[in-house]
């Protein structure tokens, strides 16, 4: 799905709200796991406004796909950001967010414990897309892109902050629907390689979430076009 740039934020909040509902016309409760970063911030921010009742929020429990190791009002904090785009805005209550705990002094005993936290399969898992083709807090040749085990792990990142909690591919590949929000010129090859390159998610962890749906400005999406003729 690829929008013009001015759009964008509005198609992503609008297909993201869509696919709650319909999860929710079909079952009691939904997993939704979140994505920090910039992109995603005015998506939240229309989704609040298209999904304001209590009687849809009473019914989603929220969880993160990757979080900085840091404390949740600092502005690096993956967490602090939703909550100021979205959680907020909405009838959501405090029992039904579960944040990572960055700030906690022990980053793998962080991991352990929200592995505990995580349903067996998300229903809806919301990523982004670096430019260097990273997703969560997955980058290109780490280690916790071969861990087939653990749901969650501690890992480095190459940039601030380097202290990261991430779920690993496991996560990824078992959620129901995976949305992948991908906006401007700077990701349009790693966007490209995501969805038409060789399968490589050692090199493009993007690749992990192929098989879900992608939401893209055409400043993004411009890698695409000569794939498309």
């Amino acid at each position: 799905m690829v929008a013009e740039r001015a759009a964008f934020a509005s198609s992503a909040a609008g297909r993201l709200s869509a696919e709650i509902r319909r999860l929710l016309e079909s079952q009691e409760r939904c997993s939704l796991a979140l994505a920090g970063g910039s992109t995603p911030r005015p998506v939240y921010e229309r989704v609040a406004a298209e999904l304001p009742g209590r009687e849809s929020w009473s019914r989603i429990d929220l969880f993160f796909g990757d979080e900085r190791c840091v404390p949740p009002g600092h502005p690096a904090s993956n967490y602090g950001m939703v909550k100021e785009a979205l959680l907020d805005r909405v009838p959501v209550d405090s029992a039904q967010i579960h944040r990572m705990e960055g700030e906690r002094p022990n980053p793998d005993e962080a991991a352990r414990a929200y592995e505990g936290l995580l349903p067996e399969r998300l229903d809806l898992l919301v990523l982004g897309l670096g430019s260097d083709g990273h997703t969560a807090s997955l980058f290109p040749g780490a280690p916790s892109l071969g861990e087939t085990r653990r749901r969650v792990l501690a890992v480095k990142s190459p940039a601030p902050p380097v202290n990261r909690l991430t779920v690993t591919p496991p996560v990824i590949l078992g959620a129901r629907l995976t949305i992948v929000l991908v906006a401007g010129a700077e990701k349009a090859e790693a966007l490209a390689r995501a969805i038409s390159g060789p399968y490589d998610p050692d090199r493009a962890p993007g690749q992990l979430a192929r098989s879900g749906l992608w939401v893209a400005d055409t400043a993004a999406a411009a890698g695409l076009e000569p794939l498309r003729r």
